[in-house]
């Protein structure tokens, strides 16, 4: 009896096996908001490392051996790209040494190439602080950005993986068709945002401003990337002031004393936002992720004055 009981669960282990797809693809992603669109589009046929998480800045990562050894085996590598991984990325591609994952091949994935860029500057000067000459990278803040760039991410899964390119295309249509509903439900109930200013510590907001129609009115960095001295600061609270502003927008990876200090003198609202999964306990996906920014900023919105915070 219990020789055969052994032989019959042989076969049932041996049946899943066969019916369940293997993971095809080891995919490298540098933003958590992309190794979260990875694994909507590609669930059982990949495995998904992503080398950051919320509460690291993108723009200033090391280049760790760890992260190192994890491009060297990955298939797919899919970065936000727009120079925001200028600092950190060559260095692990270039240490990595992997051919099938350089910048121009088929396993390299940018995700900015999808979508349209703002701010493209119309000069480079480094006295400018951290511009990025192709426009700002920043393209998570707005979910019709995450839809364009996964209708592109499954069609570079099935290239690179033709056995499951049907799995692919059917997991993005079905992500797809979830997020353009929950896109209709956002900017309905985001109506009361529309036509409001705010300042933002840093340039990251602009795609997420552009798609609710809200308006930057002025940074708390004097450049991007440069903290904000004192001096400055006080030209700040004055544009606050006179500006009508009722919030200060900073995301869960910055240091929240400047969005506080202007806040405590004006009496607008610091409100930090999660800026991508991951970045507070609501935002573990990509839909809790917008479903938690559109919630903070009705509350903010609703009692300027009162910290939106972690």
């Amino acid at each position: 009896m219990r020789s055969y009981l052994f032989v019959l669960l042989a076969g049932l282990a041996a049946l899943l096996a066969g019916t369940a797809p293997a993971a095809a693809l080891a995919v490298f992603a540098c933003e958590p908001e992309w190794g979260a669109l990875a694994r909507e589009i590609g669930g059982p046929a990949v495995e998904v490392f992503t080398a950051t998480t919320a509460l690291q800045d993108p723009h200033q990562i090391q280049a760790r051996p760890a992260l190192i050894a994890r491009l060297r085996d990955a298939d797919l590598v899919v970065c936000t790209g727009a120079e925001l991984e200028v600092g950190w990325l060559p260095v692990l591609l270039r240490q990595g040494a992997n051919p099938r994952v350089q910048p121009g091949g088929p396993g390299f994935f940018a995700a900015a190439d999808a979508v349209h860029l703002k701010e493209i500057p119309a000069r480079l000067d480094r006295a400018d602080g951290d511009v990025h000459a192709a426009g700002n990278p920043h393209i998570q803040t707005d979910p019709r950005n995450i839809r364009a760039v996964g209708i592109a991410l499954a069609e570079r899964l099935a290239r690179l993986d033709p056995a499951h390119a049907g799995l692919y295309r059917d997991r993005e249509a079905a992500f797809r068709a979830r997020l353009d509903q929950a896109i209709t439900g956002w900017e309905r109930a985001a109506a009361p945002l529309r036509g409001q200013a705010v300042a933002v510590q840093h340039k990251s907001w602009i795609y997420l401003l552009d798609w609710l129609g809200m308006t930057e009115a002025v940074a708390l960095e004097p450049k991007p990337g440069v903290p904000p001295s004192t001096a400055h600061l006080l030209s700040v609270i004055e544009a606050v002031r006179s500006g009508g502003v009722r919030m200060i927008l900073y995301a869960a990876y910055q240091d929240p004393r400047p969005s506080e200090f202007v806040a405590g003198k004006t009496g607008a609202a610091a409100v930090l936002l999660p800026f991508t999964v991951g970045g507070d306990a609501d935002a573990g996906d990509l839909i809790g992720l917008y479903d938690d920014t559109i919630r903070r900023l009705l509350a903010a919105a609703a009692g300027a004055g009162d910290a939106v915070g972690r």
